[in-house]
């Protein structure tokens, strides 16, 4: 059974910088499409960022265009989300999702990912 756990959420001042890891154990990353997804309190839960076992990626929601960036290290089973010019916005749960066979147009579908992290919490004050 895959597990997926992520680290690196915190407070941070608006403008400021993180990068989470989602570190998975029980299998290896390979494979999988990898996802990236946050929850704000009362809000659901949306796709930020996606990225295919082939590298291709997915932007899944507009406001994070230019400031969040995606990235696999498959030899350390590691995904990652990098950052930059956070908004207070941005302040949420995020996290990790893994799923095997799915495209593209779907990566940023929270419904099609059977492995979820427990998830890192972000806040940015202003």
């Amino acid at each position: 059974q895959l597990r997926l756990v992520e680290s690196g959420g915190g407070l941070v001042q608006a403008g400021g910088s993180l990068r989470l890891s989602c570190a998975a154990s029980g299998g290896t990353l390979d494979p999988y499409t990898l996802g990236w997804f946050r929850q704000a309190p009362g809000k659901e839960r949306e796709g930020v960022l996606g990225i295919s076992a082939r590298d291709e990626t997915a932007n899944c929601t507009d406001s994070v265009k230019g400031r969040f960036t995606i990235s696999r290290d498959n030899s350390k089973n590691t995904v990652y989300l990098q950052i930059s010019n956070l908004k207070p916005e941005d302040s949420a749960v995020y996290y990790c999702a893994a799923a095997s066979l799915i495209t593209v147009t779907t990566m940023c579908l929270k419904e099609w990912y059977p492995y979820w992290g427990q998830g890192t919490r972000v806040t940015v004050s202003s």
